[in-house]
């Protein structure tokens, strides 16, 4: 069993002017120093002073309850209480906060989404005790995707605490559905449980996998996983007990970074931004066969390519991406259909409103999964801003939510973009 260690909650102001000494902590659209301040020597390359970043992107949350059903409980390989939820911001309605501090290699991040059912609060991770890598003795929780090959430049951190012991030996309670041993959560016994959360982020200046580097703009993504096991009696007293593991599930995916300011956003020309493309999915069309069918969390991963006519003001985007694998949970089927390799894509178009916005909005024409079909979108939205002094990147979230009866479709995600 690897170990977890302690999240530590604090106030991001009180820790930044803690940690951050004679300097006073920035935050990116405040309001400029007065005339006569020194210049400003914060590089988001590399930073040399704490700074705090609205994010811009959406979250995802879900919980439910499975049960291991040795003595043919009626839920077998179903997921029982599903709550789900989904919300993505807009340019001037955050909800996220990063904040770093280049002394001590601090990030805090902190996140107030009510209608995603999505709170974090300022949750710190310090580098080097909480840095992981795929790969390693150590690795990230189960539900974090591994981009190490898809994307270039990204790092992993991690804190959590539990309390108990994971089930041992993981064949005690089997029964239908997937087994303890096969789950990829951890399954905990009674009276256990685990809260660990990870996030993630691709360092910036990193030149990605197309040829092109952001320098302004980064993405990032929050993973919170949180399991708890307890028996249960079956109705018939006499028979053996049943384990039930509960679990909550928060997702997240944003980008943050240096916002160009309103006057320094051209207004003539155009561009092709092309940058990297995270998404956290949902993908579940058998709920009008069975209602308590389970329901998947998964990653997908890609391309963006945004065309910006600053003179017409029109905001043309496609994604491309690539779905990875869901991880198991106990005592479900494991079926899903949205197999690790399937591909995506989608086109969204949004107009510029500095004014009234603060960026760009607007919302998805088209979307499909290859071999699934075209996603009958029923609402998405798509929220954007310029990045560097005089708007050289842009960074946007998205969501797209399917419309087909009896389906769960909900794609929530953030993207980047740089010029070559």
């Amino acid at each position: 069993m690897r170990s977890i260690r302690t999240i530590l909650a604090l106030s991001v102001a009180g820790t930044l002017a803690a940690c951050g000494g004679d300097t006073a902590p920035q935050t990116v659209g405040s309001v400029a120093p007065p005339a006569g301040s020194p210049t400003p020597t914060h590089s988001f390359v590399a930073p040399t002073d704490p700074k705090t970043y609205d994010g811009l992107g959406a979250v995802q949350h879900y919980e439910y309850h499975t049960q291991s059903n040795v003595n043919g409980s009626p839920v077998a390989g179903s997921q029982g209480g599903q709550l789900y939820a989904g919300d993505a911001n807009t340019v001037r309605d955050s909800g996220i906060t990063l904040s770093y501090n280049p002394r001590d290699a601090i990030f805090e991040l902190t996140i107030n989404r009510p209608k995603g059912i999505v709170s974090v609060s300022a949750s710190r991770f310090q580098d080097p005790a909480h840095r992981t890598n795929f790969g390693g003795a150590t690795e990230p929780q189960a539900g974090v995707p591994d981009l190490t090959t898809a994307l270039n430049g990204i790092q992993y951190l991690e804190a959590g605490g539990s309390s108990g012991t994971p089930l041992i030996p993981k064949g005690k309670y089997d029964g239908n559905g997937v087994s303890a041993a096969q789950s990829t959560y951890p399954v905990w016994d009674d009276a256990s449980s685990s809260t660990v959360q990870t996030f993630f982020y691709q360092k910036p200046g990193t030149t990605n996998k197309y040829g092109t580097t952001t320098r302004y703009v980064s993405y990032a993504g929050f993973v919170r996983n949180t399991i708890a096991g307890a028996l249960q009696q079956p109705v018939d007293t006499t028979a053996k007990q049943e384990l039930r593991e509960t679990y909550s599930f928060d997702r997240a995916a944003f980008v943050f970074g240096e916002r160009t300011p309103n006057g320094a956003i051209p207004t003539s020309g155009s561009g092709t931004f092309t940058g990297d493309m995270i998404a956290s999915v949902v993908y579940n069309p058998m709920l009008d066969i069975d209602a308590a069918a389970p329901s998947y969390l998964q990653w997908m991963s890609g391309k963006a390519t945004t065309n910006v006519d600053f003179a017409s003001g029109v905001v043309t985007t496609h994604l491309d991406g690539t779905a990875l694998a869901p991880p198991l949970d106990a005592y479900t089927s494991g079926a899903y259909l949205l197999a690790a390799g399937t591909t995506f894509s989608a086109d969204g178009k949004a107009t510029i409103d500095i004014v009234n916005k603060g960026g760009f909005t607007g919302q998805f024409t088209a979307a499909s999964f290859a071999g699934l079909g075209t996603i009958n979108i029923a609402g998405s939205s798509l929220d954007g801003a310029f990045f560097g002094p005089n708007g050289e990147e842009v960074g946007a979230g998205f969501r797209i939510v399917g419309g087909t009866p009896d389906q769960r479709i909900d794609i929530l995600g953030a993207y980047t973009g740089a010029k070559k």
